[in-house]
């Protein structure tokens, strides 16, 4: 018993000491930890102008629905507050129109309250109000608690009235404060999303070409860690995907945009060119993966006589290792740097990727033969080259600079 009692202060101590922690890594550096704080201290701030306003200036009864609304609006972008406040008062409106409807025809009985909720339920499903949608029922019920508090049918009315206009009042200020205060730019978010990707490619190529440079024969362990770990990579190339979509959205009706320092961020082409590359790389290297661990079954991997084969292929995936680490640092103020050396770096595997083929030709390998996957290696290897090669024009188009002639 003492020796429990012991460790909660030991555990409250080491909960406490993550704390300060959390909070200074938000306020000394950029990242998920700064953006949390930033929407905690703004929600926190919208909600208490919201609660003045509600609570000193209107004296409502009910002052909880203005800050409530407030804290809804803090969005992970000013264009998401924008669209979520007009659903968010357009079904809080509609939920306390039906208990006023309904009021009025049914009273405030049980079979009154039985017919709200039907109908308030039925209606949050309509899918244009999203995740709005249980607001419906949650503002109908409200407004039936107000509705029954009342004493005649003209102060019912008024609280009802009173209610709709506290969630306008809070919508209003969530929405400003978001637009005011630190509006969201979500660019760093992309970056650090398309860093994940990037660095979970690059830790797979190094694994993979030193494997084939020096094994005799591919190991079935490998070739199935391999195919698990690319087949894992679905998901971190969906939550890249959904990071610069949200980028691109936070400068729709951003203040921040017209700053000279974030006027760089206007166009996310380059952002978004090199998600869909590395989307498509993703899905290219599983192939190339799938392929290398159906060889192995098939045939215990490679013969010893193909080592030439493998040990060209392991040069073009160590170019390739060496590409995705560019990509594993990005950092918008240095992507002129990393277009140059992308680009110099693509060359070097296209060289890469050139003998490879040479290589298959010289040793005449069977490169229609399913069972022994050159055909399909020589394939995928042309697809990342070409890959890279369009990635770099993207880039630069998105830098302004010309096209390197020839």
């Amino acid at each position: 018993m003492a020796r429990q009692m012991s460790g909660e202060p030991e555990a409250a101590d080491h909960a406490l000491e993550r704390t300060r922690e959390w909070w200074r890594r938000a306020v000394t550096t950029s990242g998920r930890e700064r953006d949390s704080a930033e929407m905690v201290v703004k929600s926190a701030l919208a909600a208490t102008i919201s609660w003045v306003i509600a609570y000193e200036f209107m004296n409502a009864t009910s002052p909880a629905f203005a800050p409530f609304s407030a804290v809804w609006m803090m969005q992970a972008t000013v264009y998401r507050s924008l669209v979520q406040s007009l659903a968010h008062v357009g079904a809080v409106t509609v939920g306390v129109a039906l208990q006023g409807v309904f009021g009025l025809l049914a009273g405030t009985g049980p079979a009154a309250f039985a017919l709200v909720a039907l109908a308030a339920l039925t209606i949050g499903q309509w899918r244009r109000l999203g995740a709005q949608g249980s607001q419906v029922a949650t503002a109908a019920f409200f407004a039936f608690s107000t509705y029954v508090a009342a004493s005649n049918t003209d102060s019912r009315m008024t609280q009802l009235g009173t209610l709709v206009s506290l969630v306008l009042v809070g919508s209003a200020v969530g929405v400003v404060v978001n637009l005011l205060v630190l509006p969201p730019m979500r660019h760093r978010g992309a970056e650090r999303a398309l860093r994940d990707l990037a660095g979970e490619l690059q830790n797979l190529l190094a694994d993979m070409h030193p494997v084939l440079r020096e094994e005799d024969v591919l190991d079935d362990g490998c070739t199935s860690a391999w195919l698990s770990r690319v087949e894992g990579l679905d998901s971190t190339a969906r939550q890249a995907r959904a990071a610069v979509g949200t980028a691109r959205e936070s400068l729709f009706y951003n203040p921040r945009q017209k700053l000279p320092r974030n006027r760089g961020h206007n166009g996310f082409e380059g952002y978004e060119g090199l998600q869909q590359a590395l989307e498509r790389v993703t899905h290219q290297l599983a192939s190339l993966v799938r392929s290398l661990h159906q060889w192995q079954r098939n045939s215990g991997g490679a013969d010893p006589h193909d080592r030439e084969f493998l040990r060209c292929y392991s040069e073009f995936l160590a170019r390739l290792d060496a590409i995705t680490q560019e990509f594993a640092e990005l950092d918008q103020d240095h992507l002129a740097e990393l277009t140059r050396n992308l680009c110099a770096l693509t060359e070097e595997a296209g060289e890469c990727r050139d003998e490879v083929s040479g290589c298959a030709a010289r040793e005449s390998l069977p490169l229609t033969e399913t069972g022994r996957p050159y055909g399909i290696l020589l394939v995928e290897a042309s697809r990342l080259t070409e890959e890279f090669e369009h990635t770099c024009r993207v880039l630069r188009r998105a830098l302004g600079e010309p096209e390197p002639k020839g």
